[in-house]
């Protein structure tokens, strides 16, 4: 599996302490020739609404938001370079990270970084059992980190999650993770909220804003699941953690950008959630 990509962590730390460094969850590809795209799906969309509700456990959540998440994994087609010998095949790089179903009609929302130059993406839809399919990338911001992906719903019974608004969320809420680290498909983590409006850094250098900062365990694979909140909703999607000496498990410092950011992308690429 490649290394995570490193990225400037963006708030001194008090009390003259090492700087940290944030590291980005998927396995990003360098790609230069990257154009950032915002297209309107076509077709009539239908989201899962959020309903103010009590308190689930763990396990509730569990049992009811694992369905509405995905693995996800990008792959670079290999090309072919001159030498002196003919033209060389160069290897295949592949991304691992998660992805959230927003719709029955086959949207999911994911980072940016997780397929950021791959020409193939593909979901799998069930956990262990590995059932996939093959995604388009339909629209992506490089300056808030997202990507909008499109797979065919049918033959599938999908499970939307719902987005809350995240602006209710306060410090010490439960917090609870769902993804694919180290390619782990429904892995459930637990936690609270740590901290409110964090500034990270997008992959163009942009600043994310209203970021918000969890002690759920966060790994490489995480990229593009969501933080739900003990209704069972989603209040962000899991996008970078913090590590000092370039370290690339979890130290309890996650980042999540929010789901009222992530409805903002929904509308400049003209969906409605």
């Amino acid at each position: 599996m490649n290394r995570p990509k490193i990225v400037p962590f963006l708030s001194a730390l008090i009390g003259g302490c090492a700087a940290a460094l944030v590291i980005v969850l998927g396995h990003p590809f360098s790609a230069p020739t990257h154009k950032e795209v915002i297209v309107r799906p076509s077709g009539t969309t239908s989201f899962a609404s959020h309903v103010a509700g009590g308190s689930l456990t763990p396990r509730e959540i569990y049992e009811r938001d694992a369905y509405g998440v995905v693995a996800v994994r990008a792959t670079a087609t290999s090309s072919r370079t001159q030498s002196p010998f003919g033209p060389e095949p160069t290897p295949q790089r592949t991304a691992t990270g998660t992805g959230i179903v927003l719709s029955t009609a086959g949207l999911i929302v994911t980072n940016e970084h997780v397929v950021d130059g791959a020409t193939t993406v593909t979901v799998s839809l069930d956990g262990e059992k590995g059932r996939t399919r093959q995604a388009t990338v339909i629209a992506t911001d490089r300056s808030s980190d997202l990507a909008l992906l499109r797979i065919s719903p049918g033959g599938l019974t999908l499970h939307p999650l719902a987005l809350a608004d995240s602006s209710t969320t306060q410090v010490g809420d439960a917090a609870y993770a769902i993804g694919s680290p180290y390619g782990l498909n429904w892995t459930l983590t637990t936690g609270v909220i740590s901290a409110l409006n964090r500034q990270i850094k997008a992959p163009n250098q942009a600043t994310i804003g209203h970021v918000i900062q969890t002690d759920a365990a966060l790994n490489p694979g995480n990229s593009g699941g969501p933080l739900i909140e003990n209704s069972g909703a989603v209040i962000g999607i899991n996008s970078q953690i913090a590590s000092s000496g370039g370290q690339g498990g979890s130290t309890g410092v996650g980042f999540a950008i929010s789901s009222n950011t992530i409805k903002a992308f929904l509308q400049r690429a003209q969906v409605s959630s």
